[in-house]
């Protein structure tokens, strides 16, 4: 017998974590998420979309066994933002199943018709400020920190529940064989240039961490506010993110641009963290995992390009290609095989251009469905 029921205990909520390690078993690819993290993301009171907005989890069963789970989510302040009443599924995972699927879907689908949604996007956990897409294109490799990974047939899974295509985003990728000299010169002659301007770029200031946070939110909301689905994020939100990167960022590969003593733009590029977590069974930091973590992180031999952004008024004055410029030049000195810029808006025609230009790949895509209610 099939059954769909909602999340109500923690022993829930621990199978609903851990039912994709038992779904990945047997892919090479599969890389776990850290189990601590993603409770606190799920739970009330712990992680800061708890304060604004609301979400249920569903896990489907056959007999007393799961096998698929989703989380029908309500973001309030992306509907405020974006003027519209639009509803999200996110954390979806499923056997290749038709009929557990649609069985998930509408439970989601009553969920958000009770909360006066018009429609359902996703997937997307909680918003575009954090894990989103499903995986399309590019299944030949793990993927990097923080991005979404995915078996091919739940493009099918989807579509033949009716969700249509909304966009698509695109990851790219840097290889050490192919870096050149030519961002990094570019970038110098371009920064030369900036000077003069009275814009300087230079590296996070670790020392003054929590105001160095502050200000890039400011920079994040305003260069960001244009990008489909935006929603600006809430100081703790920001808060809550830069906390976990803080434990894993190289300050080399955060750079800001100030002009006159106002921050213009930054990026920042995290190391591959996944590569350590899929050596991390289930997830589990204890009792080996926090070891493994410790002891493998000077190993790790690729960074993810994450964000990169300059507000309105500065841009097209050089100041990106100085940020890339910048990661090529200490990946190479820090001896990388690899960098992946992601994601990218199908549509961000000046930034896929200025990718391509550097001799970036596209090499992997992910979409974003939606249906109306």
């Amino acid at each position: 017998m099939k059954q769909v029921l909602p999340v109500k205990t923690k022993q829930q909520l621990k199978a609903f974590i851990d039912f994709p390690h038992e779904l990945y078993k047997h892919d090479p690819f599969y890389v776990p998420e850290l189990h601590i993290a993603q409770r606190d993301l799920l739970t009330a009171g712990k992680h800061p979309f708890h304060e604004h907005s609301s979400l249920q989890l569903f896990l489907a069963y056959q007999d007393d066994k799961i096998v698929g789970r989703v989380a029908a989510i309500l973001n309030n302040n992306h509907n405020a933002f974006n003027h519209t009443e639009d509803g999200f599924f996110g954390f979806f995972d499923c056997v290749e199943d038709g009929e557990v699927a649609a069985m998930l879907f509408q439970e989601v689908h009553q969920w958000l018709v009770a909360k006066g949604a018009k429609t359902i996007i996703g997937p997307v956990n909680f918003s575009t400020n954090e894990t989103c897409g499903l995986l399309i294109e590019g299944y030949d490799s793990s993927p990097v920190a923080m991005m979404p990974y995915n078996y091919a047939y739940y493009t099918q899974l989807l579509e033949k529940l009716g969700f249509q295509k909304k966009v698509d985003l695109l990851a790219y990728q840097f290889l050490a064989g192919n870096f050149n000299d030519k961002p990094y010169k570019l970038s110098q002659l371009l920064q030369k240039r900036l000077e003069q301007k009275g814009i300087t770029i230079r590296p996070i200031n670790m020392k003054n961490y929590q105001e160095e946070a502050a200000r890039l939110r400011e920079v994040y909301n305003a260069a960001w506010d244009k990008n489909l689905g935006f929603v600006p994020m809430t100081p703790k939100e920001f808060d809550y993110l830069a906390k976990d990167l803080k434990m894993i960022l190289d300050p080399d590969f955060c750079m800001v641009a100030e002009h006159e003593g106002k921050l213009v733009g930054f990026s920042l590029a995290i190391p591959d963290i996944n590569q350590i977590l899929k050596k991390i069974k289930k997830g589990r930091l204890l009792p080996t995992g926090i070891f493994k973590l410790l002891l493998l992180k000077k190993k790790i031999n690729a960074v993810r390009i994450i964000a990169l952004g300059v507000v309105e008024g500065y841009r097209k004055l050089g100041i990106e290609a100085c940020f890339y410029g910048s990661v090529i030049q200490k990946g190479q000195e820090k001896g990388l095989v690899m960098a992946e810029a992601s994601w990218i808006l199908e549509d961000n025609v000046m930034m896929n251009q200025a990718l391509v230009k550097m001799e970036a790949k596209p090499y992997k895509k992910y979409r974003i469905y939606e249906k109306a209610i």
